[in-house]
Protein backbone atom coordinates (compact mmCIF):
# COMPACT_ATOMS: atom_id res chain seq x y z
CA UNK A 1 0.00 0.00 0.00
CA UNK A 2 1.34 3.51 -1.15
CA UNK A 3 -0.42 6.45 -0.31
CA UNK A 4 -0.29 10.14 -0.86
CA UNK A 5 -0.06 12.48 1.98
CA UNK A 6 -4.15 15.15 1.45
CA UNK A 7 -5.27 17.85 3.22
CA UNK A 8 -8.84 19.02 2.09
CA UNK A 9 -11.52 21.61 3.18
CA UNK A 10 -10.17 23.01 5.60
CA UNK A 11 -10.21 26.69 7.88
CA UNK A 12 -6.70 26.85 9.34
CA UNK A 13 -4.03 24.41 9.20
CA UNK A 14 -0.83 24.32 9.98
CA UNK A 15 1.91 22.05 7.54
CA UNK A 16 2.81 18.67 8.95
CA UNK A 17 5.79 18.28 10.74
CA UNK A 18 6.71 22.01 10.43
CA UNK A 19 5.18 23.90 12.81
CA UNK A 20 7.04 24.82 16.20
CA UNK A 21 4.62 22.44 17.80
CA UNK A 22 6.00 19.02 18.73
CA UNK A 23 4.49 15.27 17.81
CA UNK A 24 1.43 14.07 20.08
CA UNK A 25 2.54 12.90 23.45
CA UNK A 26 4.12 9.82 24.02
CA UNK A 27 5.51 9.53 20.46
CA UNK A 28 8.61 11.73 19.30
CA UNK A 29 9.76 10.84 16.08
CA UNK A 30 13.48 10.04 14.97
CA UNK A 31 16.29 12.71 14.42
CA UNK A 32 16.29 11.32 10.64
CA UNK A 33 12.88 12.98 10.03
CA UNK A 34 13.36 16.70 9.00
CA UNK A 35 10.59 19.34 8.45
CA UNK A 36 10.00 20.05 4.63
CA UNK A 37 9.12 23.46 3.17
CA UNK A 38 5.68 23.52 1.87
CA UNK A 39 6.93 23.58 -2.00
CA UNK A 40 9.33 21.06 -1.69
CA UNK A 41 6.97 18.47 -0.25
CA UNK A 42 3.56 19.55 -1.79
CA UNK A 43 1.66 20.61 -4.47
CA UNK A 44 -1.73 22.48 -4.96
CA UNK A 45 -4.80 20.24 -5.94
CA UNK A 46 -7.50 23.06 -6.07
CA UNK A 47 -8.54 26.30 -4.59
CA UNK A 48 -4.69 27.97 -5.01
CA UNK A 49 -6.25 31.53 -3.61
CA UNK A 50 -7.66 30.18 -0.70
CA UNK A 51 -3.86 29.04 0.54
CA UNK A 52 -1.14 31.47 2.29
CA UNK A 53 2.14 30.12 2.72
CA UNK A 54 4.25 31.85 5.24
CA UNK A 55 7.45 33.21 4.42
CA UNK A 56 9.61 30.62 5.49
CA UNK A 57 7.23 27.68 4.34
CA UNK A 58 6.62 26.33 7.31
CA UNK A 59 2.74 26.65 7.63
CA UNK A 60 0.15 26.64 5.78
CA UNK A 61 -3.16 28.49 6.12
CA UNK A 62 -6.32 27.44 4.30
CA UNK A 63 -9.90 28.64 4.18
CA UNK A 64 -13.03 27.89 2.91
CA UNK A 65 -15.72 30.55 1.65
CA UNK A 66 -19.21 30.26 0.11
CA UNK A 67 -17.25 29.48 -3.58
CA UNK A 68 -14.61 27.43 -2.61
CA UNK A 69 -12.45 25.52 -0.05
CA UNK A 70 -8.99 24.43 -0.89
CA UNK A 71 -6.51 21.09 -0.87
CA UNK A 72 -2.94 19.68 -1.56
CA UNK A 73 -0.89 16.68 -1.73
CA UNK A 74 2.15 15.42 -0.78
CA UNK A 75 4.34 15.64 -4.64
CA UNK A 76 5.88 11.86 -3.11
CA UNK A 77 3.85 8.49 -2.52
CA UNK A 78 5.11 6.93 1.17
CA UNK A 79 4.88 3.08 2.26
CA UNK A 80 4.63 4.35 6.01
CA UNK A 81 5.85 6.83 8.03
CA UNK A 82 5.06 9.44 11.09
CA UNK A 83 2.52 12.01 9.55
CA UNK A 84 1.13 15.05 11.95
CA UNK A 85 -0.46 18.31 11.78
CA UNK A 86 -1.14 21.12 14.06
CA UNK A 87 -5.14 21.95 13.31
CA UNK A 88 -7.59 24.96 14.56
CA UNK A 89 -11.05 24.51 13.61
CA UNK A 90 -12.83 27.39 12.71
CA UNK A 91 -15.77 27.84 15.75
CA UNK A 92 -19.54 28.72 15.24
CA UNK A 93 -21.66 26.85 12.63
CA UNK A 94 -19.44 24.51 10.19
CA UNK A 95 -22.38 21.83 9.54
CA UNK A 96 -21.63 20.15 6.59
CA UNK A 97 -18.05 21.21 6.61
CA UNK A 98 -15.67 18.51 6.82
CA UNK A 99 -12.27 19.55 7.72
CA UNK A 100 -10.05 16.34 6.43
CA UNK A 101 -6.03 15.26 6.67
CA UNK A 102 -6.24 12.05 5.32
CA UNK A 103 -3.51 9.63 3.41
CA UNK A 104 -4.85 7.97 -0.19
CA UNK A 105 -3.96 6.45 -3.01
CA UNK A 106 -7.16 7.20 -5.19
CA UNK A 107 -5.33 8.47 -8.20
CA UNK A 108 -3.17 5.41 -8.54
CA UNK A 109 -6.51 3.54 -7.93
CA UNK A 110 -9.71 4.99 -8.36
CA UNK A 111 -12.46 3.36 -6.71
CA UNK A 112 -10.35 0.57 -5.28
CA UNK A 113 -7.87 2.91 -3.61
CA UNK A 114 -6.45 2.60 -0.06
CA UNK A 115 -7.12 4.86 2.58
CA UNK A 116 -6.53 6.26 6.26
CA UNK A 117 -8.16 9.62 7.78
CA UNK A 118 -9.00 11.67 10.05
CA UNK A 119 -11.83 13.46 9.21
CA UNK A 120 -13.43 16.32 11.47
CA UNK A 121 -17.19 16.54 11.01
CA UNK A 122 -18.25 20.01 11.17
CA UNK A 123 -21.14 20.77 13.92
CA UNK A 124 -23.54 23.58 15.32
CA UNK A 125 -22.53 26.02 17.88
CA UNK A 126 -23.37 24.13 21.51
CA UNK A 127 -23.14 20.39 19.94
CA UNK A 128 -19.00 19.16 20.30
CA UNK A 129 -17.05 18.43 16.99
CA UNK A 130 -16.85 14.80 16.08
CA UNK A 131 -13.67 13.57 14.82
CA UNK A 132 -14.25 10.35 12.47
CA UNK A 133 -10.98 8.48 11.74
CA UNK A 134 -11.59 5.47 8.64
CA UNK A 135 -9.00 3.06 7.67
CA UNK A 136 -10.10 1.57 4.19
CA UNK A 137 -8.33 -1.03 2.10
CA UNK A 138 -9.39 -1.77 -1.84
CA UNK A 139 -12.13 0.75 -1.99
CA UNK A 140 -14.58 2.40 -0.47
CA UNK A 141 -18.75 2.69 -0.55
CA UNK A 142 -19.33 -0.50 -2.98
CA UNK A 143 -20.49 -2.97 -0.52
CA UNK A 144 -16.59 -5.16 -0.56
CA UNK A 145 -15.02 -2.62 2.22
CA UNK A 146 -12.43 -3.86 4.31
CA UNK A 147 -11.85 -1.21 7.06
CA UNK A 148 -13.23 0.51 10.11
CA UNK A 149 -14.68 3.58 10.54
CA UNK A 150 -14.34 5.33 14.14
CA UNK A 151 -16.12 7.96 15.59
CA UNK A 152 -14.99 10.03 18.58
CA UNK A 153 -16.46 13.25 19.98
CA UNK A 154 -13.91 15.39 21.03
CA UNK A 155 -13.60 16.59 24.88
CA UNK A 156 -11.81 19.50 24.32
CA UNK A 157 -12.66 22.35 22.28
CA UNK A 158 -10.54 22.43 18.83
CA UNK A 159 -11.44 25.50 17.93
CA UNK A 160 -9.68 27.06 20.99
CA UNK A 161 -6.36 26.61 19.50
CA UNK A 162 -4.10 24.32 17.54
CA UNK A 163 -4.16 20.87 18.73
CA UNK A 164 -2.08 17.94 17.31
CA UNK A 165 -3.13 15.49 15.35
CA UNK A 166 -1.22 12.59 13.57
CA UNK A 167 -1.08 9.24 12.26
CA UNK A 168 1.65 6.47 12.70
CA UNK A 169 1.38 4.05 9.90
CA UNK A 170 4.55 1.02 9.86
CA UNK A 171 4.62 -2.57 8.81
CA UNK A 172 2.59 -4.03 11.71
CA UNK A 173 -0.10 -1.08 12.54
CA UNK A 174 -1.96 2.06 11.86
CA UNK A 175 -2.51 4.16 15.46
Amino acid sequence: MTLFLLFCISFLLALPCCSNAQPSPGYYPSWRLRPVGFYHGFTNLWGPQHQWVSSDQSSLTIWLDRNSGSGFKSIRAFRNGYFAASIQLQRGYTAGVITAFYLSNNEAHPGFHDEVDMEFLGTKPGEPYTLQTNVYVRGSGDGRIIGREMKFHLWFDPTAAFHNYAILWNQREIM
